[in-house]
C-alpha cells in the first residue's frame, strides 16, 4: 500500500517533547563541544538538529537547537529522556558559563503541518530554517508527503500567533506519523546508545556538522563516515500489523540474528502501521524484512522522502 497525499492541517500540541534550556555566556560554545552539530556558527535564521552521543558515538539523545534569546539556547528533544539527559549533560559543564535547566513548563511547544506550517514560515523554507513570529520561534522541519512541517516554540502562556489562530486542532497520532512519514526522527529511551548519528541518516538531514571541533564520539562518527564502515541506515516502512518502537527487525529466514531495529512507528489511517527503521543495508537490499522475527510481519520499504549524502 503506498502514502495517500497529506492534507492534514493544523495544530498539535507535542506533549511527548520537553525542553532542556542552556543559559550563559558560554551556551552555544558548550553545546558545540557536547553535540554533533555546530552551535558556534549558527545563524539568526538557523536552528540545529543534533545528537549527543557516548563516548562509543551511539546517541544517547537527540535534539532540535533554536536560539531563544541572546545567551540562550533550546534543544527540545524526547521527554522521556529529558531527565537523564540533563543530568548527562551537566556533568560536562565544569568551568564553562552556563547553566542548564528542565525548561518544559516554561514553553509550548506545538506541531504545525499542511497550510498552518506554511503561514507560521511565511513560506516553505529549507529544513532547520528559523523565524520569530508572534512572541514564539518557529522551526522548518523536514516535509511528509510533501505537505511543510513545523515546530512552533512559544512561552507556556502565549497565544498562537495570529496566522494561525483559527487553525484546527490537530491529534497528536496525526503528527506522530507525519514525524515517521519525514525520515527524521528524534532518539527516544528505547533507542538509548543503539545507533550512531549516521544510522538514522543523521548527516544527510543536518544532524552532524564533520568540519567542527571535538564532541563525544565523533571519532566513530567520523570514523563510520569516511573509512566507510557504515553498515546500517533509516528507512521508512510499512506493515500490514502493528509497530513499536524498539522492536527487533529480521529478514525472512534469519531467526537467529536481527538485522535492524525500529526506531518511531504510528498508525496509517488507511490500514496497517508505518515506520522508520534503521537496518543493515545489505538486508534492506535483500528485501524481505519482517517485524519482531522471521516470520513476523512483512515490512515494505518505501522510498526515502530525501537522499542521503552520498547521493547529493
Amino acid at each position: 500500500m503506498q502514502p495517500t497525499a497529506d492534507t492534514r492541517n493544523g495544530l498539535a500540541p507535542l506533549t511527548h517533547l520537553g525542553v532542556i534550556a542552556v543559559q550563559g555566556e558560554d551556551a552555544a560554545k558548550f553545546l558545540h563541544s557536547q553535540l554533533s552539530q555546530d552551535f558556534v556558527l549558527v545563524a539568526p535564521d538557523e536552528a540545529r538538529l543534533a545528537a549527543f552521543c557516548s563516548p562509543k558515538g551511539r546517541m544517547q539523545a537527540s535534539f532540535v537547537g533554536l536560539r531563544w534569546t541572546d545567551g540562550q539556547v533550546l534543544l527540545v528533544c524526547a521527554r522521556d529522556l529529558l531527565a537523564p539527559t540533563l543530568k548527562r549533560l551537566s556533568m560536562f559543564v565544569m568551568r564553562a558559563k552556563a547553566k542548564l535547566r528542565d525548561a518544559t513548563a516554561e514553553f509550548q511547544l506545538l506541531g504545525a503541518l499542511g497550510p498552518s506550517a506554511a503561514a507560521l514560515l511565511d513560506g516553505e523554507p529549507a529544513p532547520w530554517h528559523r523565524r520569530e513570529v508572534g512572541g514564539g520561534v518557529v522551526v522548518a522541519l523536514y516535509p511528509a508527503d510533501g505537505q511543510p512541517r513545523a515546530l512552533l516554540v512559544l512561552p507556556a502562556q502565549a497565544a498562537v500567533p495570529d496566522v494561525v489562530d483559527s487553525a484546527p486542532a490537530l491529534p497528536l497520532a496525526d503528527w506522530q506519523l507525519s514525524e515517521v512519514r519525514s525520515g527524521v526522527v528524534l532518539v527516544a529511551q528505547q533507542l538509548f546508545e543503539v545507533l550512531v548519528p549516521q544510522m538514522l541518516n543523521y548527516e544527510s538531514v543536518g544532524g552532524v556538522s564533520f568540519k567542527k571541533g571535538c564532541y563525544p564520539g565523533q571519532e566513530i562518527v567520523a570514523r563510520s563516515q569516511f573509512r566507510g564502515t557504515l553498515k546500517r541506515r533509516a528507512y521508512v516502512v510499512h506493515a500490514d500489523a502493528e509497530l513499536a518502537a524498539g522492536q527487533e527487525v529480521f529478514q525472512a529466514g534469519d531467526a537467529e540474528q536481527p538485522t535492524g531495529t525500529v526506531v518511531q512507528a504510528a498508525a496509517d489511517p488507511a490500514g496497517g502501521w508505518d515506520a522508520v527503521v534503521s537496518v543493515q543495508i545489505a538486508a534492506a537490499e535483500a528485501k524481505d524484512l519482517r517485524a519482531g522475527s522471521a516470520t513476523g510481519p512483512a515490512l515494505q520499504l518505501r522510498p526515502l522522502p530525501y537522499a542521503l549524502l552520498a547521493d547529493v
